[in-house]
């Protein structure tokens, strides 16, 4: 028999329908005569039938009509949300944000193989996308069964470990009994999910539970199978829990985020799958199949222990910030052409047709400016391609109260990409400058014509300097900063979340800024027709305006930003480009010809284990 689970103030309620033919609005009764039941005072309902409510989806909010039938607007299990009439929306009610999710739908079932030892930032970005599912290879099911068996043994011994059979922190001296070492598992997690503001995205989320994941598979948490796979099974499924963004030190890694994390897998606090939407975990995990995580001893700091947020966040900062680095290059170019700058950049006779002696800095400096924020991010790919599969636990064999869990390096690092890839914008922004102001471009004022009536790209530069100030405080580094937690147990902390929040503002930023002077760039490329620049420059061009149209007269420009920014964020400007570059570089730079032992690139290094199956 079909059922719907419906959401109404502080409850949810379990409503079968035997007959599907009948309305959405039968369904809202049957819902309310439950709730009524439920409460002594009948919840301030006098009379179910003449109560107004409106009955909508809780994935999307789509809003639905009370004389529809079940069967044409539901499928069985969903979930949906009354609210009555005069109710505000419930508190713990958490609405899904149309927009905030691209997860895509599993056409095909592809799965990458997870060993703690080959996963890349292009992996963890694309796990998060949902285009992958996950599952263990067979020798990390043999190091987690191993691991298991010693922590097991531990416990039997009655054994004094931290952790394990003690409690936290300043609580490390307390002795835990054997029958309540479940107990202390669920209370850490409890305890310590006390982050707020709000939730990760969708995708940040699975890209933080694939990487835990990662991390436990390597065999060194104690963590057991069973629940490793119980975790495999809920990000499979895209159960995704509430990981509110802020609140962790970074210094026993990021124990507040991860224990959010946790929280959702065994069953409490809220959890979304594009299922059901927003909703309590336990019902999600239930329309899915699933069922709550038990903790065993140590599973609940095996979860909690990590920098997996640093990590997760600070992979997408650093795959995005490749990205916009490669396209940069290309939209300097087209600025460079529009402005008539030259390639010949410390050659006096470069000008020798006008009366310019030498180009601008933000021109002819591009290679080295460009140049240091290419290499910084080399080193990145390189060292968060290590981050994302070493151990971050104190138990290998043998228990050690290391600190493995310090998220210092990451920290510095973000604080190191934050610093090079603004200098991105920041050039970018002088570019843009430079292509809006006529004594400097030759072009009309802000380009477009009708200047006074017509701004043009006038606020558009604002808004890329706007960005560019931001990120001039965005850069200072977090992981300079420490307080005291823990009753000054842990008394020296990394702020490495914020670090890897920031940065990914910081790359966001510079995306904005490039969009803004590719952009800029193309309208200046309308005043020089019919002169055309260089072929690939010409396919850039058609690119942009395949979603942007010239600029005749003001209009509302946001629209225009945001459709480049989608651009740059598909790499569909590095794309129309690369093959000319692959060719140039080919047939004029014997250094970069494949096989070359001096060959530059800035692709991370190759994943020799890396398995990924399709079925």
């Amino acid at each position: 028999m079909p059922c719907f689970t419906v959401h109404i103030r502080d409850e949810w309620l379990a409503v079968p329908c035997r007959d599907t033919t009948n309305t959405i609005r039968w369904l809202g009764h049957e819902a309310l005569k439950r709730y009524v039941k439920n409460k002594p005072d009948n919840g301030g309902i006098t009379a179910v039938k003449d109560t107004r409510f409106v009955v909508r989806r809780c994935q999307g909010l789509g809003l639905l009509d009370a004389d529809d039938t079940v069967e044409d607007v539901l499928e069985d299990n969903d979930f949906v949300e009354l609210a009555i009439e005069g109710d505000t929306m419930s508190p713990d009610f958490i609405p899904y944000e149309p927009g905030v999710s691209h997860l895509y739908p599993f056409t095909s079932i592809c799965y990458i193989s997870l060993d703690g030892n080959t996963l890349t930032s292009t992996d963890l970005v694309n796990l998060g996308r949902g285009l992958y599912k996950i599952k263990l290879t067979q020798e990390a099911e043999r190091k987690v069964v191993q691991a298991r068996e010693l922590l097991d043994t531990i416990v039997k011994e009655n054994k004094v470990v931290y952790g394990i059979t003690t409690g936290f922190g300043k609580f490390a001296r307390t002795v835990i009994p054997v029958s309540k070492l479940k107990e202390l598992q669920e209370n850490l997690v409890r305890s310590h999910s006390a982050g707020v503001g709000n939730p990760l995205s969708p995708e940040r989320t699975r890209m933080l539970l694939a990487l835990r994941i990662n991390v436990l598979a390597k065999g060194y948490s104690g963590i057991s199978l069973e629940t490793l796979h119980a975790m495999i099974q809920a990000f499979n499924a895209s159960c995704l829990s509430f990981v509110p963004e802020k609140g962790t030190v970074g210094a026993s890694g990021d124990l507040a985020p991860l224990s959010h994390l946790a929280l959702g897998l065994i069953g409490e606090g809220k959890m979304w799958s594009p299922k059901s939407g927003w909703a309590d975990a336990k019902y999600v995990l239930e329309a899915h199949g699933l069922k709550p995580i038990s903790l065993k001893p140590k599973e609940g700091l095996a979860l909690i222990n990590g920098t997996q947020m640093i990590t997760s966040l600070g992979a997408e900062a650093v795959e995005r910030a490749q990205a916009i680095a490669r396209q940069a290059d290309i939209i300097a170019a087209l600025t460079l052409e529009v402005l008539k700058g030259t390639t010949k950049a410390f050659d006096s006779e470069s000008h020798r047709f006008c009366d310019r002696v030498q180009d601008a800095y933000t021109m002819r400096c591009c290679p080295q400016v460009h140049g240091v924020t290419n290499d910084t991010i080399t080193f990145m790919c390189h060292f968060f391609h290590c981050t994302q599969n070493c151990s971050t636990t104190n138990f290998r064999g043998e228990t050690i109260s290391g600190g493995n869990f310090h998220g210092e390096y990451p920290a510095k690092a973000l604080d190191f990409l934050a610093i090079a890839v603004h200098e991105l914008a920041s050039i970018s922004e002088r570019r843009t400058e430079r292509l809006c102001n006529p004594s400097l471009s030759e072009l009309p004022a802000f380009l477009v014509n009708e200047g006074g009536l017509n701004s043009g790209f006038m606020i558009a530069h604002c808004t890329a300097a706007a960005l560019v100030s931001e990120n001039k405080v965005l850069c200072h580094p977090s992981s300079v900063d420490s307080l005291s937690t823990s009753a000054a147990t842990e008394d020296h902390v990394s702020m490495g979340g914020w670090a890897a929040r920031k940065a990914l503002r910081v790359v966001e930023h510079v995306e904005q800024v490039l969009a803004i002077e590719l952009l800029a760039a193309c309208q200046g490329i309308e005043f020089l027709r019919p002169l055309r620049t260089t072929t690939p420059l010409e396919k850039v061009y058609d690119l942009v305006r395949s979603v942007v149209k010239p600029w005749i007269k003001d209009r509302f420009m946001s629209p225009d930003i945001e459709a480049v920014h989608r651009l740059l964020l598909d790499q569909k400007v590095w794309n129309v480009a690369k093959p000319y570059i692959d060719k140039y570089q080919t047939e004029y730079i014997p250094e970069s010809r494949p096989g070359s032992p001096t060959a530059f690139s800035l692709e991370p290094p190759a994943s020799p284990r890396k398995r990924v199956r399709h079925e």
